[in-house]
């Protein structure tokens, strides 16, 4: 009997509730609210999707409202993509919102920019309409769609991707990696549309590619660039006029175009200029975002350096900035900073001279044990297990730093490891270097003596170079940087910004210092 009685009075609860007015949604009369009136959805690549933006829709009054219609004024036809309270499409019926509530919209587009005005770049706009046979309310969509030359590896009649054969492991397995050669017609990058590259694009041998000045190449995730035995990479950057814009550089950077990709380190791959490839020249260059921005692997055997890289910055390297292995690499006017593991890495020997250089490491997306700069002649062979099976040596013919920073957020930011028995040259002339061995435990290594001037002559040790924002990648110094003035004379030419040097007192490092106004301009 208790439990009809619990039964019948269940039943008339639900009656009562259903027959409630206020539980009935009142019509939307143009008294929504939005958190924008205009959502700009980040610049695009032609058929490349956007991010997914989002806004919020406001009910603000006491009651709950039903929105009759919300659509893309173009219709099926639009672009963009909507998700509206978690129903995906392009227009939708009897939406509620409940009183004091809120709900999401989200939005994202793919652009053919082909299909609308066959200019190289165009702003691509729609509405989302809010009751349209009512009291109309809407919010404005705007995207910049860019054209792009687009390589990509092709597929093969199964659908399998083209790709690179490097060579055999210790197992005499092939080791291959997803990517293409490029074309005789595609050897030449200028900067009339931007480069978007999927996979590796592998220079072929005896070709080279060149790179005009003001070109802008992208990295799809997993991506860069190959030279094959006797291929040469030539970038052709120029000073640019306005250091704010850079836009005679060449940049190499992800294909992510929303500013909160800006700075996001390990986008893509690397610029692997591979052993038996040949003369390569880097000039006024920026190399941003990569898990490796430069690789030289070995040497081309001649004299002449196999690398010259000159007035260009590397930065927000995942691993490393530039890693030399037995290489030969001449750079000047390099500016290499926020590095996950080392920004320049001269590893197992080789020949390398820097000559006003700046090498920083202020990673701080987390813990970094390894310096900025990392000199060796030795290469650990481990197994699969992780363990040590064989450890090559080779010699380090030089190692020449002169008129060089090197700094950063660690306290010790030079690691050198030399194999005994081996040829290990290497000096710093006129540097400033951070090196503060609290604990002593480099005491008695002879490899950082530092009262050794047949290794560091004329080197300031600790002092402050007054950086003006290295944790933004900002390496120009101020007037109390104890670099001013220091370097070795007589210099001439310009530093990486094309200001002529100071010819009686110039500074170390790769820019001459300014002076800073009260905002840190």
């Amino acid at each position: 009997m208790r439990y009809l009685s619990s039964l019948l009075l269940l039943l008339l609860i639900v009656l009562w509730s259903s027959c409630r007015k206020d539980f009935e949604a009142d019509p939307s009369t143009g008294n929504l609210q939005f958190s924008v009136d205009t959502l700009f959805l980040d610049t695009v690549f032609t058929n490349i999707g956007s991010s997914t933006y989002n806004f919020k829709v406001y009910n603000r009054t006491e009651n709950d409202l039903n929105i009759s219609s919300i659509a893309l004024e173009r219709g099926e036809n639009s672009n963009y993509r909507l998700n509206v309270d978690g129903i995906p499409g392009k227009s939708f019926e009897n939406i509620q919102v409940l009183a004091k509530d809120s709900i999401f919209v989200f939005v994202e587009t793919t652009t053919d920019i082909t299909q609308q005005t066959g200019d190289l770049e165009f702003l691509y706009t729609d509405r989302i309409l809010f009751d349209p046979n009512g009291s109309q309310q809407e919010v404005d969509l705007v995207t910049l769609v860019k054209d792009a030359v687009f390589l990509f590896p092709s597929r093969d009649s199964e659908g399998m991707v083209e790709n690179l054969l490097l060579g055999v492991d210790d197992n005499m397995e092939e080791i291959r990696i997803e990517g293409f050669f490029l074309e005789d017609d595609e050897l030449t990058f200028t900067a009339e549309r931007p480069y978007v590259i999927y996979g590796y694009a592998a220079i072929p041998s005896d070709r080279m590619l060149t790179i005009n000045a003001g070109a802008r190449i992208h990295f799809h995730e997993n991506s860069g660039i190959i030279a094959a035995n006797n291929a040469t990479l030539l970038v052709n950057g120029e000073v640019s006029t306005d250091p704010d814009t850079m836009e005679n550089e060449v940049i190499f950077e992800g294909d992510r175009l929303e500013p909160e990709f800006s700075d996001i380190p390990g986008q893509w791959g690397t610029i692997w200029l591979t052993a038996g490839s040949t003369g390569h020249i880097i000039n006024h260059a920026t190399i941003k975002n990569a898990t490796v921005g430069v690789l030289m692997d070995s040497n081309d055997g001649g004299t002449d350096p196999t690398l010259t890289i000159t007035n260009s910055q590397i930065y927000n390297s995942s691993n490393i900035g530039l890693l030399g292995r037995t290489a030969n690499i001449l750079g000047e006017n390099l500016v290499i900073n926020n590095s996950g593991q080392i920004s320049l890495y001269a590893s197992f020997g080789g020949t390398y001279n820097f000559n006003h250089c700046t090498f920083a490491n202020y990673w701080n997306t987390n813990f970094r044990e390894t310096p900025s700069v990392a000199i060796d002649n030795l290469f650990v062979v481990r197994d699969e297990g992780g363990n040590i099976t064989e450890i090559l040596t080779t010699d380090l013919l030089e190692a020449n730093f002169t008129n060089c920073i090197i700094y950063g957020n660690e306290n010790l930011e030079l690691g050198i490891n030399r194999a005994e028995g081996t040829v290990f040259n290497y000096n710093f002339q006129n540097s400033l270097i951070r090196f503060n061995d609290f604990n002593g435990q480099f005491a008695d290594n002879e490899l950082y003596d530092f009262t050794n001037t047949g290794l560091y002559e004329d080197v300031i040790l600790n002092e402050d170079p007054d950086f003006k924002a290295p944790f933004d990648n900002l390496l120009n110094i101020g007037e109390d940087s104890a670099a001013n003035g220091q370097a070795i004379t007589p210099t001439s030419g310009n530093d990486i910004l094309g200001t002529l040097r100071n010819p009686t007192a110039p500074d170390i490092g790769a820019y001459e210092s300014v002076t800073f106004d009260m905002d840190g301009n």
